[in-house]
């Protein structure tokens, strides 16, 4: 039985290889492996390709949002605004500069804020909006940026699924005060290991983020602040700059593949395919769909996963339980009920197979056997002469 993966990073590899080879060889060869002129050059690359004039890597996704909190002078005493459905990094990093995050429901067409429950969450001691571009779709950031506007909150965009993608023509991460973006190898732009960015166009937070990840230091052993260690290492910046002049069309193929998919399930019976957004605006790291029959256990769609999986393809489940309901946020008060659409979310979503190297047939075979599926567990029917 052949197997459909939810990502394949092989396939990628195989057309990247000699390239990838050659470079990393250069720079062991060079002997700079921390802060070297790969690193620089990236930075470099990555920074005009999202449209910012400063570019600031670091080793994770986390820390990018980490060190954009801390420029930002936010901690203990303010609140910050975030979706309740994401990974919890994005809440994470919040609680580890000391702030609260305030956790916000969902559009379960898009996944990504409601920004018509926004206002009502902002209150004395709100200092920021952490929108996330979930599953590579830009929030709706038109009336969030007239509310931060309103009441002089920063905007920092979580950009970790979602590089390439855009607003209004604009990409993401150039649109709020500051974009904070991972190269977890598994995004858009992955490197192999951990990596991340961060872009803005103010030249004193650039800075301020520079020496924070630097253990707060713009000179050698002179530390004016406490910071951290995060550094983009050599290697990975030489990967990501070859990777990067790819991403266009890799973004374009995904782009491909969610419209075969939407296709494909137009025949099918209480699924909700993903929507709300333009195709080229969505970078689709993810192609996540809802399972509307699926009860409040989410029982019936880890049935369908497993059934799935039994019979060769392989997906996932982002995320199984939203973080106002999370144990260590259990101190913030939030009770099940609060926040309904986050937790409708992470009973229904099933995210397929997605990946620019995933072909037509897999697809295929894919909807088939999630048809398959469905009846078995009685989910859904099949509409009579739909497509796919």
């Amino acid at each position: 039985m052949t197997v459909i993966p939810p990502f394949d990073v092989t396939e990628q590899f195989k057309t990247l290889q000699v390239d990838v080879n050659q470079a990393v060889a250069a720079v062991l060869a060079s002997g700079q492996y921390i802060n070297g002129p790969s690193v620089t050059a990236f930075a470099h690359a990555f920074g005009q390709y999202v449209g910012t004039d400063h570019c600031v890597v670091c080793n994770s996704g986390t820390d990018a949002l980490y060190l954009a909190l801390r420029a930002l002078n936010i901690g203990p005493g303010d609140e910050v605004i975030t979706p309740a459905f994401t990974f919890i990094a994005t809440a994470e990093v919040i609680s580890a500069v000391g702030a609260t995050p305030v956790f916000v429901d969902i559009s379960l067409d898009t996944f990504t804020l409601d920004c018509a429950k926004l206002g009502a969450a902002i209150g004395d001691r709100t200092r920021a909006i952490m929108p996330v571009h979930l599953f590579g779709q830009p929030a709706d950031l038109d009336p969030l940026l007239a509310l931060a506007h309103r009441y002089k909150l920063a905007v920092i965009e979580d950009c970790a699924q979602a590089t390439g993608a855009r607003w209004q023509g604009r990409q993401v991460g150039s649109i709020g005060q500051v974009g904070c973006f991972s190269f977890y190898p598994t995004k858009n732009l992955g490197g192999c290991g951990d990596g991340g960015a961060i872009t803005t166009n103010d030249p004193d937070l650039a800075a301020t983020m520079t020496m924070l990840r630097e253990h707060g230091s713009r000179v050698k052993y002179h530390h004016e602040a406490i910071g951290i260690n995060s550094r983009l290492d050599s290697v990975q910046a030489a990967i990501l700059a070859i990777k990067l002049r790819y991403l266009e069309d890799w973004n374009q193929q995904r782009g491909q593949i969610a419209a075969n998919y939407h296709h494909l399930l137009q025949s099918v019976e209480e699924i909700a395919c993903p929507q709300g957004v333009t195709f080229g605006q969505s970078v689709w790291n993810q192609y996540t769909l809802r399972l509307t029959r699926a009860t409040a256990s989410g029982a019936e769609r880890d049935r369908v996963q497993q059934l799935l999986r039994d019979m060769g393809v392989i997906t996932a489940v982002y995320y199984p339980l939203p973080l106002h309901l999370q144990p260590v946020y259990q101190y913030l008060g939030y009770q099940p009920g609060a926040l309904p659409a986050s937790e409708t979310a992470a009973h229904q979503v099933l995210s397929l197979p997605m990946f620019p190297e995933l072909r037509l047939d897999q697809q295929e075979q894919v909807v088939d056997r999630l048809k398959q599926a469905l009846v078995k567990t009685g989910l859904t029917a099949v509409r009579a002469g739909g497509a796919g």
